[in-house]
């Protein structure tokens, strides 16, 4: 883990797109600004976790676990 100090207002940079920016320190609380492209994803680590468990769970779904899903599907009528 690369360790960096840097105060309110200072930033820093990851590649050539990607800004972070230390907005304001308050107590055991620290507000980062990033500039990231616009097609690029961002998630908190307990979101981006879930996620990945998520997608680890489906991986080991049965193709019998599928089709029982997709049988619950019904169209909706168009009125």
């Amino acid at each position: 883990m690369l360790i960096l100090t840097r105060r309110p207002g200072e930033s820093l940079y990851l590649g050539d797109d990607i800004k972070v920016t230390v907005l304001s320190v308050q107590g055991k609380q620290i507000k980062l600004g990033l500039e990231v492209p616009r097609d690029m994803t961002v998630y908190r680590e307990e979101v981006y976790l879930r996620v990945q468990e998520q997608n680890q769970d489906a991986l080991g779904a049965s193709d019998e676990d599928v089709f029982a899903v997709t049988s619950l599907w019904q169209p909706t009528k168009k009125k």
